[in-house]
């Protein structure tokens, strides 16, 4: 790991050498008064000062459609991945996190080739928080600050940038940068004072636990009532999980030719608050009902993910399901301290 400083004016010029390098670089942009990752072409069009992407980074480690093989008859199957190198300019600690959690995922069990190789071509910029967006609670869900994933970090230091590069991939493309000088003491110490205040401010919604009651608190929760109040006013559009950086459930199809010689497999985002996504043979459905669907939302995220990985909770507070839920009642926060509060749960010290 090597700790280094850049004038806002040099990083410019080293994102310019970035678009130049061959690359694919996607970048953060305005698009309107929202922020969006799209491809950068411009270094003057970067804005890292942006509060929150409307998706998150991960429809580039996880797309919203890919094509996994295409195949003709009577025996040519020809898998399909993705070719060049991607570099993700701007990911913000909480979504990090989440990319991390989706590492951990997609190499467990059945080892997913076409996500690992994917995230093996890109390189990461992350870049700490300089504005709150109005839903965020990353500071609640300990995913305010990020230390591992990147592949180099910025941190916006007032006419500066600290960098830190913190894997090879990240050394060789800082090393070439122009008036690329050491971070004296008083830049780490001005990158830590960033940190501190965003652990504080990056909490809109203040959980009334720590993170890790979670998976306990759920398991005392099934037959709570919230489930039902809150489904009845649910839509079942999805926009929770498509919005979420660490919702990875897809679908897998068939798209066949229409003499029947030829086709491709691709798989595309799903949602289990999407009526069907439960639906299995025959047309049964062992998760009909709103409320379920709802239950599992919170209960994947807060239980059955945690335990696949170690703990972690797979809710990163970046804020966007509730920006997007239209009858706002996708609040993680608002449902885990209705159930502190009803079920006795010893509150955060």
């Amino acid at each position: 790991m090597s700790i280094s400083k850049l004038s806002k004016t040099d990083f410019k010029e080293f994102v310019d050498g970035l678009l130049s390098s061959g690359k694919m670089v996607m970048g953060v942009q305005a698009h309107g008064e929202r922020f969006a990752f799209d491809v950068l072409k411009s270094a003057g069009d970067l804005r890292l000062d942006y509060d929150v992407t409307i998706l998150p980074p991960k429809k580039y480690v996880l797309p919203q459609v890919e094509t996994l093989l295409t195949y003709t008859l009577p025996e040519q199957y020809k898998s399909q991945y993705q070719e060049g190198e991607m570099i993700l300019l701007g990911v913000h600690p909480y979504d990090m996190a989440a990319i991390n959690q989706m590492d951990i995922l997609f190499s467990q069990d059945q080892y997913d080739t076409h996500y690992m190789l994917r995230r093996k071509k890109m390189t990461i910029i992350a870049c700490d928080v300089a504005t709150p967006s109005k839903n965020v609670f990353a500071a609640s869900m300990g995913t305010a600050t990020v230390h591992e994933g990147y592949d180099i970090l910025l941190t916006d230091i007032g006419d500066a940038y600290v960098i830190e590069a913190a894997t090879d991939k990240g050394r060789s493309l800082v090393q070439g940068a122009a008036g690329l000088a050491n971070a004296s003491a008083q830049d780490e110490a001005a990158r830590q004072a960033v940190w501190d205040k965003n652990k504080i401010e990056l909490n809109k919604h203040p959980l009334k636990c720590k993170p890790s009651d979670i998976p306990a608190l759920l398991d005392k929760a099934y037959n709570h009532p919230v489930w039902d109040e809150k489904a009845r006013t649910c839509f079942a559009c999805g926009s929770c999980n498509t919005t979420c950086p660490t919702c990875y459930c897809f679908d897998v199809q068939d798209d066949v030719s229409w003499d029947r010689t030829a086709g491709k497999r691709y798989r595309a985002w799903d949602g289990c608050l999407l009526e069907n996504f439960a639906t299995v043979a025959g047309n049964h459905n062992f998760r009909k009902a709103r409320a379920d669907r709802f239950r599992h939302r919170l209960y994947r995220k807060g239980k059955y993910v945690p335990a696949k990985i170690g703990g972690r909770i797979a809710c990163v507070g970046c804020g966007r399901c509730i920006t997007a839920c239209i009858p706002d009642i996708a609040n993680p926060v608002a449902i885990y301290n209705r159930l502190v509060e009803d079920l006795g749960v010893a509150p955060k010290k």
